[in-house]
């Protein structure tokens, strides 16, 4: 039985390398292409503090929310959809040195979806002296259909190189043999917004501070590499 199971390893181990050796001493062409795209960021992601210390008028955390609540829901977003607690958190020290008062802090995550939203958010709560505003990371919601999309392209590329290749030698493209595609990257860039902190509207545009702040968002890039190697026949 031993020495049966034993043939088995070695026929498959023959069988194997007997493939890899055909693969390698078939003529064919190696290539690589890579396709890039910028994209607009359609998911922005903002933080918003409401912080009973930082409140220009002295309000409450309760308060606090109420106008900020209003305040998105005059500019047509949906708040039980796109806007979330991120954490809760009292200053408990405050109890023992100032009595009963104790500083609340909350802070939002909002989700919008346009530079121009942005930007009308971001005023409209500077106007109501919720200033503690960040614009917190960008992403692209169909970033995974896009990738797909650019691989097939990278692909139909690498075709065109090899056949471009082999046209002075007068030879023919065959069959894709191995195709690689492991090389796909979201640029880092993603998520890093031009003037990502905005506190004061008033000290950035004077007079301009009832205009939306202007927000502008660095594009993402997306990219990727194949690797295709073709039968020459």
């Amino acid at each position: 039985m031993r020495i049966i199971y034993t043939l088995v390893i070695l026929l498959f181990c023959v069988k194997t390398y007997g493939q890899e050796k055909n693969f390698i001493d078939q003529p064919h062409l190696e290539t690589n292409a890579k396709i890039d795209t910028l994209i607009v960021p359609d998911r922005i992601f903002i933080t918003i503090i409401l912080n009973e210390a930082d409140s220009k008028n002295k309000k409450s955390t309760e308060e606090l929310e109420k106008i900020l609540e209003k305040t998105l829901k005059n500019l047509n977003i949906n708040t039980e959809k796109d806007l979330s607690l991120l954490d809760y958190s009292s200053d408990f020290k405050n109890l023992f040195l100032k009595g009963q008062n104790i500083l609340k802090t909350k802070n939002y995550s909002l989700l919008v979806h346009n530079a121009l939203t942005a930007s009308k958010v971001l005023t409209a709560l500077e106007d109501e002296g919720i200033s503690n505003v960040n614009i917190e990371r960008t992403e692209y919601s169909k970033a995974e259909e896009l990738i797909l999309e650019l691989k097939s392209k990278a692909v139909k590329k690498a075709k065109v190189n090899a056949q471009k290749l082999l046209e002075p030698l007068g030879q023919k493209l065959g069959k894709a043999i191995f195709i690689s595609d492991n090389n796909s990257i979201v640029n880092a860039l993603q998520g890093q917004v031009k003037g990502i902190q905005i506190r004061g509207a008033s000290s950035i545009y004077g007079s301009r501070a009832a205009e939306p702040m202007l927000v502008e968002f660095q594009k993402i890039k997306f990219e990727t590499q194949v690797v295709v190697k073709f039968i020459i026949d």
